[in-house]
Order: C-alpha cells, then sequence, then structure tokens
C-alpha cells in the first residue's frame, strides 16, 4: 500500500470512531437479590457481589480506593454518599451519607478526600472514626482531582473564561459514558477555553498556579510516592494531543512521557505503578491497528511495551503492586474499523519480557541509541479470562483494580440491571 493510501486509511479509521455504534446491549432487566458469588461456568473463576446496594460502584481505575494498610476500601453509593468494605468479610458500613464527590482515600492516612457541590469546597473524613473536616474553599469554577502522597497538596484544573466546561458534558450520569463521547471530546479540544492547573496547599490554604494554557488539561494523578511530582494529561481524542506529562510542584521539568513518532499514534489511560516509579498506559501504533500496554520508567528513562491482540484489548488495564500481574476489563467494540468482536471480558494477564525467555536470552542485545537512550524493551501479555461480562452495558465502564493482596480485581457492572462493586477471584475455584 503507497504512502497516500495508507494516510486515507487512517484518515477514514479516526473519522469512524466517533460514529462507531455501541453493540452492548441495553442494560438488563432488574434481578431482585442478585446472587452474592457464583463460578463462572467458562472459566472457572469465582465472582462475588462485594456492595450490597444496588446503584453502588467501585472507583474509576487509577483513583487510589484502599486504605494505607490495605485493609479496606471505599466506593459510592446510590444517593452520592461513600461507604467502607472491609476486604477479608466483606462487610460495608457508610462514612459520607450526603451527595459528595469523591478523590480518593489517602496514601498516608486512612482519609477519604471528597468535594461538596454546595459550597464548592474539599473536604476529608477519617474512615476510622467518621470525623470530617473542611481543608479548603476552592476557586470559581475550580475543582480537585488529586491529593499527593503526604496529603499536604491538592491539585485540579480550573477554567478562566469563555463557555462553561460543562456544556460538553453529554454523559447519562450515574456512572456512564455518552453515546456521543468522542464527538463531546473533539468539540471540547477545538473550544481552546484558557484553564489552568493549580494546587492548594492544605496547611497554609496558598494557592499555586503550575501551568496556564487554552489546551484541554485533564486527569491530574500526583504520584503515589514522590509527594512533589504530578501527572497530568493534554485531554482529547488521543491521536491528535501529545498526551502524557509529567510536572515538579514547583513548576519545573515540564516532560513529554510518549512523544509522538507516527501519525494516528495514540496513547492514554495512564495510571502510576505502586511504587511510583513507572507509568503505564494503553498505547496504540497506530491507533486501532497495534496494541500495547507501554511502561515508562521516569528515573531510568527505560521503556516496556507489552504487546497484546485487539481481541484483548481493554478499555482500561491496571496492574498488582509488584508489577507480576496485569488486567484489563475488556470493551464492546474494540477501536479500529477493522475490529469484527467484542472483547466482552475481565482479563488477567501476565508479562512477559521478551529478552528474558528463550531464544532470545542467548543474543546479545544493544540497550541503548547513539544519544545514550535505552531502546524499547519488548515483551508479551499470556492472557487468562476471568470473567464473561455478555450481559454488561459498557457504557459504564468496568474499571478494574486488583486488591492489595493481589486475590482479586474489583469491578464495577450492571449485568444484573442495577449496578454493583463485584470481585473475581484471582485463582480459579476448587472443584
Amino acid at each position: 500500500m503507497n504512502p497516500s493510501n495508507i494516510r486515507l486509511v487512517l484518515a477514514l479509521a479516526a473519522a469512524a470512531l466517533p460514529l462507531a455504534g455501541r453493540s452492548a446491549p441495553e442494560t438488563p432487566p432488574v434481578v431482585k437479590n442478585p446472587p452474592r458469588s457464583w463460578i463462572d461456568p467458562e472459566t472457572g473463576h469465582r465472582v462475588i457481589r462485594i456492595t450490597d446496594e444496588p446503584n453502588t460502584e467501585s472507583l474509576y481505575f487509577n483513583d487510589n480506593c484502599f486504605t494505607p494498610d490495605g485493609k479496606e476500601m471505599i466506593f459510592t453509593t446510590e444517593g452520592g454518599g461513600i461507604s467502607v468494605l472491609d476486604l477479608a468479610t466483606w462487610k460495608n458500613r457508610p462514612v459520607v451519607k450526603e451527595k459528595v464527590r469523591v478523590i480518593i482515600v489517602g496514601h498516608k492516612t486512612p482519609r477519604v478526600f471528597y468535594i461538596k457541590s454546595q459550597d464548592n469546597a474539599l473536604y476529608a473524613a477519617n474512615l476510622d472514626t467518621g470525623e470530617t473536616q473542611k481543608l479548603a474553599d476552592l476557586p470559581a469554577r475550580g475543582g480537585v482531582s488529586a491529593i499527593n502522597a503526604d496529603e499536604t497538596l491538592a491539585a485540579g484544573t480550573r477554567l478562566l473564561g469563555g463557555s462553561p466546561e460543562r456544556q460538553f458534558a453529554t454523559g447519562r450520569g450515574n456512572g456512564y459514558q455518552a453515546d456521543d463521547k468522542m464527538e463531546m471530546m473533539e468539540k471540547r479540544l477545538a473550544a481552546h477555553l484558557p484553564n489552568e492547573i493549580y494546587t492548594i496547599d492544605l496547611r497554609t490554604g496558598k494557592q499555586t498556579v503550575l501551568i496556564q494554557n487554552n489546551d484541554w488539561l485533564n486527569h491530574l494523578q500526583f504520584s503515589p510516592t514522590d509527594p512533589g511530582l504530578l501527572m497530568y494529561c493534554h485531554e482529547g481524542p488521543w491521536w491528535k494531543v501529545d498526551r502524557i506529562w509529567t510536572i515538579r510542584t514547583d513548576g519545573t521539568q515540564n516532560t513529554l512521557v510518549q512523544p509522538r513518532t507516527m501519525e494516528m499514534e495514540a496513547s492514554g489511560h495512564e495510571f502510576w505503578s505502586a511504587d511510583g516509579k513507572k507509568i503505564y498506559y494503553d498505547l496504540q501504533t497506530p491507533w486501532g491497528t497495534v496494541f500495547w500496554v507501554a511502561g515508562y520508567n521516569i528515573e531510568t528513562k527505560e521503556r516496556t511495551w507489552y504487546h497484546i491482540e485487539r481481541s484483548e484489548w481493554s478499555i482500561h488495564f491496571n496492574a498488582t503492586s509488584d508489577e507480576t500481574l496485569f488486567c484489563g476489563d475488556g470493551a464492546d467494540n474494540p477501536p479500529g474499523p477493522w475490529a469484527d468482536a467484542s472483547n466482552r471480558w475481565i482479563y488477567l494477564f501476565v508479562p512477559d519480557t521478551m529478552i528474558n525467555g528463550a531464544p532470545w536470552k542467548t543474543m546479545r542485545w544493544d540497550y541503548g541509541k547513539p544519544s545514550g537512550e535505552p531502546l524499547v524493551r519488548p515483551g508479551v501479555f499470556h492472557t487468562e479470562k476471568l470473567v464473561h461480562m455478555v450481559k454488561h452495558n459498557y457504557l459504564l465502564e468496568p474499571n478494574p483494580i486488583f486488591t492489595p493482596d493481589k486475590k482479586y480485581i474489583i469491578f464495577r457492572s450492571d449485568m444484573f440491571g442495577d449496578t454493583y462493586a463485584f470481585a473475581v477471584e484471582v485463582a480459579k475455584a476448587a472443584p
């Protein structure tokens, strides 16, 4: 195929994405008293419904939901409140009973951070005592979406002028994505609304602007171990933006993590490793064609790319704390106009770097470019299916995350009509 034809195919692929129909079924009829647990007949893995009330959800895949000791996790309730789940007994109790917007559980103390829309302020509630504390008032048209590792800084974005950003929000609410999400993203990127990333010192209330421009700044995530390192993204259709960046909280070292090297290259849905040394993300070279889960070591600059098939691509990926296992939540419609099947599964992935296995282990390797930058280390994922999500409506993204003990993968689903949080055992159930 000549270059002009390749560009035409890629352009058609990009044009097709916003119009791609969702193949997921409508939400199934509501099942009263759905089963507490069962063994998936196709995989042999036990699935447990871990929330009792309908319309309860686990958090977004890269928002920390676990207490520092790894014994409890939070989830959201139907009324917009927050409850705590004991991971040993699956028993839960309410902590915040009013409607709020949850951010994360702290990495240092057993506190959940959240925003009250009534006064546009940041609060924290102690999960052990239930004691709540107002931490900071937020600026007009500003929010907070990240808390740093030692819980001294909050980071958020703020719209500075122009049309209100909410005009671009077309989701159904209650965790569901919009049918026309890609069209919304195109319009929001093209609007070039002036905005900024800022931090709030939770000890003094001081606000500091880190970045200010007309790009769409989003998805703030502090390093889980370095209080002074923030990851953020240039939001929009992934193939149109240099998406993943890091910056120090003093405004220095603004660094692009994944520079694009080809037309239609796409990366996104980034997340930190538990030790704060790596950033992982979905990488497609180009979009909808070749799929990787890519890792970037912020200290050594080394890159590891794990290849996956389109039939195993997932909306979100995640990893255990030691990065020996990864997981994915599947998809109803894999990216690319060539896709002809759905990936409706919760997946378990075992990573394998090729240079550590036969026959490559006997070969000599050049680990660097003339510039001194290391070459990408290739790898693959060995895949196991855990839960068949055939009855799940993928407009509600499952958002998988491993429990700290690596025994379960938590996800949310509306497979019984109402939404609940579930856990699937990583090990197969005994016969």
